[in-house]
């Protein structure tokens, strides 16, 4: 099927894809003004997709168009995969860079989902080196599903993204509501999570070199085996301290497990 120019009802218009942009108020707001005065000026991009229309390119115009309760859109139909509608997606955004780092990322996770995909060859597939990819499926994985939900509510951005990462995923909320409350930019959240690792890493450090000795003393003398030795009112005082310290050494190695280390070559 050839592509070709479609007039097509507002409310048959499926916008599931529109789960992997980002919500721009803003600029949803100026589109609707602009279709408030003048109509719409270019056709959307659509495919079939399960008995109706699937938008591929043009979600904040169809959103423009249910407020101003506009009743048929002009659609550019195109007869393209669930992958090629994803390919696309990437593409029409590419020229006027208008599609955010993170957005990017999550169109490539959502290719990758199901297994069917290798990410070599999903680097040729959407046309861009590997490191690219490699790059934005890198920010997905290390950060915290409440920082997603910032980004994806457009309340911080992923170049703010970038710097939060950086941090253990506990500490990337706190940071992020700092980073909206006080509209920090991106440079300003660098510095800030440069401060926060600092302080972060100090105090870590503190606290491992100021335990340390303790836990050798009660390793060796563990080791001395005169356990057995003490009367049994002394094996009920010291056993319950024994088992919580042995519950959060277990707690620690799961979380040291956890931390992406750099070994050193």
């Amino acid at each position: 099927m050839l592509p070709r120019i479609e007039v097509i009802p507002t409310l048959a218009l499926d916008l599931s894809l529109y789960e992997l942009r980002i919500m721009n108020v803003s600029r949803k707001e100026q589109i609707e003004q602009s279709m408030r005065l003048q109509g719409q000026l270019q056709p959307i991009i659509v495919r079939v997709y399960e008995g109706g229309y699937q938008v591929i390119d043009g979600f904040k115009r169809v959103y423009a168009a249910m407020d101003l309760m506009i009743v048929d859109m002009e659609c550019y139909l195109v007869d393209v995969d669930d992958q090629e509608a994803k390919v696309l997606l990437l593409s029409y955004n590419r020229t006027n860079q208008s599609m955010e780092v993170w957005e990017e990322a999550m169109v490539l996770k959502s290719m990758l989902e199901g297994g069917t995909l290798e990410q070599r060859h999903l680097s040729k597939l959407v046309d861009r080196s590997p490191s690219w990819v490699s790059r934005r499926l890198s920010l997905i994985s290390k950060l915290d599903e409440a920082v997603t939900l910032e980004i994806r509510m457009g309340t911080i951005t992923s170049r703010h993204a970038r710097a939060l990462m950086r941090l253990p995923r506990g500490n990337q909320a706190d940071l992020a509501r700092v980073i909206s409350h006080f509209h920090l930019s991106s440079r300003l959240s660098e510095r800030l999570v440069d401060a926060w690792l600092s302080a972060y890493g100090n105090e870590l450090m503190g606290a491992v070199m100021n335990i340390w000795p303790r836990l050798d003393v009660v390793r060796m003398t563990l080791e001395d085996r005169r356990f057995g030795d003490l009367d049994h009112s002394e094996q009920e005082i010291i056993y319950p301290f024994l088992t919580e310290l042995n519950g959060l050494s277990e707690k620690i190695i799961c979380l040291t497990s956890e931390l992406q280390i750099e070994k050193p070559q």
